[in-house]
């Protein structure tokens, strides 16, 4: 029955492929790779039904929590497995997740407790990774300390390849045939810095048609999760395009993913500093520490970079 059931699933994934021509739609894109622990016992992973995508490793024996922003989920893995080689007493006990900042900061202003589907956890981090503009304020307010900041991302529009809808700058997104799929304010920080250019653009207009009127209509998705549902949906056909981080473009085409971007000129983009702190009671303060000496490390940055990335002390000099 087992050899059944795994069958019809293969069979399902070589539909898919062949029908909608790409090479995976939903996360884990890593199909379940990129889990730090060690010791993983019996392994269970239905694609779309059994997986989470989003918490890596086991958090019963973690002497390193990690809470990072959604976006850099495909960075970890190389970071991760670099950190260890520096520091192999942490091999196999580390534990990060990866979901959107502000779900992240609700789960810490809940004692640490998440609650997914009819899974409760509660772990309390050691460090958060959010844009700099919010660790400062969490640093003013004594939430977090020895704050740095480690990278900067830009802007792009995603598209299938070959860009089917002929989408070539910000105020494209405003047609009525360009169906989108976008980050949604309430939780996701990018939301902001889109919003920003879209104003640089084609101004007030522009934002409302793409924000608020196409959201009426149907014809602009909010994200429910983070928007890595945005190549979901752009793969699957439902939606046309979305503004994602560069660096989301450059890891979907590193898995040949038929995406591809469109960029969005300096004038109009929006460049994002990432920046991590210390959390205010941190289990394992130690090793916090030493993760936030690494990020500055060249062999972090120039992971961040092979993504896409670029040194924060790049933006700082205005290069």
């Amino acid at each position: 029955m087992m050899n059944l059931f795994r069958a019809s699933l293969a069979l399902a994934s070589v539909f898919s492929s062949a029908v909608y021509g790409f090479s995976q739609v939903a996360p884990p894109w890593s199909q379940g790779a990129n889990n730090p622990a060690i010791q993983k016992g019996y392994e269970f992973h239905v694609a779309d039904i059994d997986n989470v995508p989003d918490l890596h490793g086991n958090p019963a024996d973690a002497q390193l929590v990690l809470f990072i922003g959604g976006n850099q989920f495909f960075v970890l893995p190389r970071l991760i497995a670099a950190f260890e080689q520096r520091h192999p007493e942490l091999r196999g006990h580390i534990f990060y997740e990866t979901l959107p900042p502000g779900i992240l900061r609700k789960q810490m202003a809940a004692d640490g407790i998440l609650t997914l589907g009819n899974l409760t956890l509660q772990v309390k981090p050691d460090v958060y990774e959010a844009g700099a503009r919010v660790l400062q304020e969490m640093q003013k307010d004594g939430q977090v300390q020895d704050v740095v900041e480690y990278a900067t991302n830009d802007l792009e529009i995603m598209v299938r390849a070959g860009n089917p809808k002929g989408i070539h700058s910000l105020n494209d997104l405003g047609r009525p045939d360009v169906r989108l799929s976008m980050p949604n304010p309430e939780w996701e920080g990018v939301a902001k810095q889109i919003a920003a250019s879209l104003r640089k653009a084609g101004g007030e207009p522009l934002y409302k048609s793409v924000y608020e009127d196409k959201v009426k209509s149907g014809d602009t998705r909010l994200t429910e999760i983070h928007h890595r549902q945005t190549p979901m949906r752009i793969l699957s056909g439902q939606l046309d395009a979305g503004v994602t981080w560069s660096s989301e473009v450059r890891f979907q085409e590193s898995i040949h993913n038929p995406i591809e971007g469109v960029a969005i000129p300096a004038e109009q983009n929006t460049t994002a500093i990432y920046a991590a702190g210390k959390v205010r009671n941190a289990p394992h303060p130690e090793n916090a520490a030493l993760w936030l000496e690494f990020l500055k490390s060249d062999e972090a940055q120039a992971i961040y970079h092979e993504y896409g990335f670029r040194p924060a002390a790049a933006h700082s000099e205005g290069k």
